[in-house]
């Protein structure tokens, strides 16, 4: 494990003052204050998300729901969860613990939030696709007016925002006449709308996948350095396909900038950084790997 700290006190806060003292927050390190900065964010924007999965759940639900319904219904708050978890697993592991921490318990009992965390994604990826699955099952009505669904319990949605469909707005919502139903039969789209549910489906399932493969690099880098490897080519393969993988994330924060979706660009751009704490960590790491290196000896 990471060996930058002693008795699992990180260097840069080592010589604080003891909690009450008071007023010396800024006084830690500026990468330090920036981590905790990002991760309160993160936190924040969670609270959104199960907003907005509460309000989607609102407007899809019916008595027929079974638990996988349910759990595919909150699958980003639950996402959000898991991966949230994980950031704060491998500051434990990259930065905040000591050799000395990691006790046969605690090693065991990461291990298992691991196993939960990674079961929480896969169901993640499986509720990305069975919605995919979904839009391909949509029922197709042609040559009808939006108001005829009106009154009837349905739903309308477009770009992500969600209306109860009703004679009073009907015509507001959409003027064409070829219209898409959905979502277990409980939400109708037009032509136009039904464009964009493909786009941002998949979006969101790119997303996840692209995330799947960051972890595994880094899992990669993390069990490479606590063998004492500072270098070689494993090392450089999984941080030069961490850089490819990124930037297919902000190719889709962009496309979701397109669509009007800012909150979706700001959560991407601070997960992106909180990731990119964990790499500075073990860049650190590194640098402490290469420092205790034998005299004369070139670090593996």
């Amino acid at each position: 494990m990471a060996s930058n700290q002693t008795g699992g006190v990180p260097s840069e806060l080592s010589t604080l003052p003891v909690s009450g003292q008071g007023g010396r927050f800024f006084a830690m390190n500026p990468r330090q204050i920036l981590k905790i900065v990002v991760y309160g964010l993160l936190l924040t924007n969670f609270v959104h998300y199960l907003g907005n999965d509460l309000n989607v759940a609102r407007h899809t639900m019916h008595a027929g729901w079974r638990l996988v319904d349910w759990t595919s219904a909150f699958a980003t708050t639950l996402d959000e969860s898991a991966w949230f978890l994980l950031l704060l697993l491998l500051e434990l592991e990259t930065f905040l613990l000591s050799d000395a921490a990691f006790t046969k318990g605690r090693v065991r009992l990461m291990q298992v939030l691991r196993i939960v965390c990674y079961l929480a994604i896969g169901h993640t990826v499986f509720a990305f696709s069975d919605y995919l699955l979904d839009l391909n099952r949509a029922v197709e009505h042609q040559g009808v007016a939006l108001c005829s669904f009106a009154d009837s319990g349905l739903s309308f949605a477009k770009n992500l925002e969600y209306w109860d469909l009703s004679r009073s707005n009907c015509q507001q919502l959409s003027s064409e006449t070829h219209f898409f139903q959905f979502a277990q039969n409980q939400v109708l789209t037009d032509s136009a709308g039904m464009v964009v549910e493909w786009e941002l489906a998949w979006a969101d399932l790119l997303e996840v996948v692209v995330w799947l493969f960051i972890l595994m690099m880094i899992e990669v880098m993390v069990r490479l350095q606590e063998k004492g490897v500072a270098g070689g080519i494993k090392l450089r393969f999984a941080q030069g396909f961490k850089v490819v993988l990124y930037s297919l994330l902000w190719l889709t924060a962009a496309y979701w900038g397109y669509r009007g979706h800012w909150v979706f660009v700001w959560d991407e751009a601070l997960w992106i950084l909180g990731f990119m704490a964990i790499g500075m960590n073990l860049s650190e790491w590194r640098q402490e790997i290469r420092a205790e290196a034998p005299a004369g000896a070139a670090a593996p």
